[in-house]
């Protein structure tokens, strides 16, 4: 059974792990001062998913105003499960409870990003499973010497 709850301090090590899983590795301190942040800002939501009694998969969404309609818009900014879990509708649960919790919110849109480098096509078949489509692209353009996106810059192009 797999169970979606509210992210928890106490998840920071299993995090960690999935953040590592998805190519994106942290050193704790950095990744609990992020969280931090991220748990104080009012439209952004964290929730993790339990499996066998662990935290096997997490999901980070953005509750947005759109300037195109008028209403909110929820956007899927981060979702991974554990490598060796995949396939066990982990990240399908997830992203049906975002869903649900999207339009208890009152946003009738789910949407999310994706690079395009080639270890992401399994994602975006998954994404493609999931009733999502393709409708854009992306540009990005790195800006001062911020340390944002500098590990891993390519995932932006």
């Amino acid at each position: 059974m797999i169970r979606i709850r509210t992210f928890e301090a106490d998840d920071l090590a299993a995090v960690a792990g999935l953040m590592r899983d998805l190519g994106y590795p942290s050193p704790i301190e950095r990744l609990r001062s992020r969280m931090d942040v991220i748990e104080r800002m009012p439209d952004y939501f964290t929730f993790v998913a339990v499996y066998e009694e662990r935290v096997a998969g997490m999901i980070g969404i953005r509750r947005l105003f759109s300037y195109e309609d008028d209403g909110c818009v929820t956007q899927i900014s981060l979702l991974v499960t554990k490598k060796e879990l995949e396939g066990r509708g982990i990240g399908s649960a997830l992203v049906r409870y975002a869903e649900q919790w999207a339009l208890e919110q009152g946003s009738h849109v789910l949407y999310l990003t994706s690079g395009m480098r080639p270890e992401r096509q399994r994602a975006h078949a998954f994404y493609r499973s999931a009733g999502f489509e393709a409708t854009g692209c992306r540009f990005v353009k790195k800006i001062g010497e911020g340390k944002g996106l500098e590990q891993r810059e390519s995932d932006y192009i």
